[in-house]
């Protein structure tokens, strides 16, 4: 698996962990979120000591798909060693008034590998097409790699608690389990933190699998921002540093 790959798989399992509250009501006002359009986070990633690359997140604008207004969320991972380049661009396109994926595209450059995938996601229906084929079984208020980690920061975490879910809109994939493991005080190169640590085990191979082991470390206050990740490989460890925060110039409200 590349490096933006299980980069990747990290920040998707950590997302994709959450207990599911009330389905979102499908109302003329947009949801009460701790995020909005301008906010932005940069992240310094690792492989053991050696500083391999950087990465980003941020909520982009306001656009319409289909008719629905949704948050336009980017997420990107760029950087390598001298014999390996990955960068890779994941959007996603989030309902405002009921937090569900509409549409989520890949862009991966990796090494030789260039990979473009465009999904149309449609709730109403629980189905998706994956470039433009055929239907495929999908879930209720489905979500993808990117609107699960804006959907994290929506949910309390109670530590001692162990929660699972299906909501990832290909149903293989489910269900998901995140473990509140304990509370601590952290230093990243953003600046020190009170954080919330969780462990997310994910139904496929690899880090996040039963036998695997990581952790990921979340603002402890209303914003749930993703501080710091540590995943421990056979071929050393993959860690994310949060460097920087810009808020976002607006939002609904926290919660």
């Amino acid at each position: 698996m590349t490096l933006a790959s299980r980069l990747l798989s990290r920040v998707l399992a950590l997302a994709l962990l959450v207990p599911a509250p009330a389905t979102f009501a499908q109302d003329s006002a947009r949801l009460a979120v701790p995020f909005g359009v301008g906010e932005r986070l940069e992240y310094e990633v690792r492989f053991g000591a050696l500083r391999v690359g950087g990465g980003s997140m941020e909520v982009e604008g306001i656009k319409d798909v289909r008719g629905r207004e949704t948050w336009h969320t980017v997420f990107t991972v760029r950087g390598g060693t001298f014999f390996y380049r990955v960068n890779d661009r994941y959007e996603s396109w989030i309902d405002t008034r009921s937090g569900n994926s509409l549409r989520f595209r890949q862009d991966l450059n990796e090494g030789s590998r260039d990979v473009e995938r465009n999904f149309e996601i449609f709730p109403e229906r629980a189905v998706f097409t994956e470039n433009g084929e055929a239907e495929q079984k999908s879930v209720s208020n489905p979500l993808d790699d990117g609107s699960f980690l804006y959907f994290l920061r929506t949910i309390p975490l109670t530590v001692g608690e162990t929660y699972t879910f299906d909501r990832y809109f290909r149903p293989d994939r489910n269900p998901v389990t995140i473990k509140v493991l304990r509370r601590e005080r952290i230093r990243v190169p953003g600046g020190e933190f009170d954080a919330i640590v969780v462990q997310p085990v994910i139904k496929s191979r690899g880090i996040f699998s039963e036998n695997g082991h990581a952790e990921v470390w979340l603002s402890d206050d209303e914003n749930h921002i993703m501080l710091q990740m540590k995943s421990g490989l056979k071929i050393g460890s993959l860690n994310l540093y949060l460097k920087s925060y810009r808020p976002a110039t607006a939002r609904t409200s926290a919660r």
